[in-house]
Order: C-alpha cells, then sequence, then structure tokens
C-alpha cells in the first residue's frame, strides 16, 4: 500500500514537469511559427510590393490560427498542472 503511495505522488511530479514541458514546447513552437510566416510575408511582398494587402491580410490570419493553437496547448498544460 505504501509502495503504491509512492509511486502516485512520483506520477503527480512527472505530470507536473510534462506539463511545463508541453506549454514551453508549444511556446517555442508558436513563437518560430509566426517568425517563420513573417520572414515569408516580408520576402513576397518585397518580390511583388503589389500583393502587399493580400499577403498581409493572409499573414495575420495565419499568425492567428497559430497563437490561438499555442493558446490553447498553454491552457490545456496549466489545467493539467493545477488539476
Amino acid at each position: 500500500m505504501n509502495s503504491l503511495l509512492v509511486l502516485l505522488q512520483a506520477g503527480a511530479e512527472l505530470a507536473k514537469f510534462g506539463a511545463g514541458l508541453g506549454a514551453s514546447i508549444a511556446v517555442i513552437g508558436a513563437g518560430l511559427g509566426i517568425g517563420r510566416i513573417g520572414s515569408a510575408a516580408m520576402e513576397a511582398i518585397a518580390r511583388q510590393p503589389e500583393a502587399a494587402g493580400d499577403v498581409r491580410s493572409n499573414m495575420i490570419v495565419a499568425a492567428a490560427l497559430i497563437e490561438g493553437v499555442a493558446f490553447f496547448a498553454v491552457v490545456v498544460c496549466l489545467l493539467i498542472l493545477f488539476i
């Protein structure tokens, strides 16, 4: 019985570690994704300045989707951490 409690406590600590690791990976991935979107958009605007409006609007939509997924991942990790 006592060894089972020790295993459960160790599992809870590993869950907290996993939640922190998952949140950090989600934030790093979102930062890299938005950076790549910005870079590609600047290159596209430099090549075709007349299409700047279309490129900019598509960039904003893609960045918002990435940010939403990252926010969702961080919220799920925080729920795992505190529940």
